[in-house]
């Protein structure tokens, strides 16, 4: 029996298989494009591929995220803050905890008490201070996402950026390029709460 979990997010989706053991056997992770439907094709084939069997009850399969419904070979499907909450609950062994996912367009605050979901909240309104914002700030700037960090704790001085749209912040970045500031500069960028 393998255990197969599948996650379709707006921007990435990822793929774990689990035996009986509950080892992983196969793990990956590939852009969602501009279909979900098909990045659910490519994940069969990728498991036909790698041996994984579909076709019968040799596997459970559950799918989750934007595009958990574009699965047809899921055998459930459940929403990703359930199963954020599940999953935090499993690994950290704690039956009270706040989640906070930072995805590719969204941001959720999942509050859980005695191992289930109490409330959550999510921006609604727009993808700044997801994902896609730190990603399309790494891209103008230059700087490698995962040096984001580091760069904000070498800079002396910050500039002023919008934290409420990405598209203004983006703009407002180029600006500061254009008149000579230096990418370490203005890499401080206060995230927005969500709505």
């Amino acid at each position: 029996m393998n255990y197969i979990g599948i996650d379709i997010g707006s921007t990435c989706a990822k793929t774990v298989v689990l035996n009986e053991k509950k080892e992983i056997i196969q793990e990956f992770v590939q852009p969602t494009g501009w279909s979900s439907v098909d990045t659910a094709e490519e994940i069969h084939q990728k498991l036909e591929l790698a041996g994984i069997n579909l076709s019968d009850d040799s596997s459970c399969r559950v799918a989750t995220g934007y595009g958990r419904i574009s699965v047809p070979y899921a055998d459930k499907t459940v929403t990703e803050i359930t199963c954020h909450a599940l999953g935090a609950v499993h690994l950290f062994q704690q039956p009270d905890l706040t989640v906070i996912d930072i995805g590719g367009q969204d941001t959720k605050i999942i509050q859980i008490e005695q191992g289930f979901v109490k409330d959550f909240i999510m921006n609604d309104k727009c993808a700044a201070g997801t994902g896609r914002f730190l990603d399309v700030m790494a891209r103008v700037l230059e700087i490698p996402l995962t040096d984001m960090e580091s760069a904000h704790f070498k800079a002396d001085k910050w500039a002023s950026v919008s934290s409420t749209c990405t598209v203004f912040a983006e703009s407002e970045v180029i600006s500061q390029l254009s008149i000579g500031s230096k990418p370490v500069s203005y890499t401080h960028l206060t995230l927005p709460t969500t709505s």
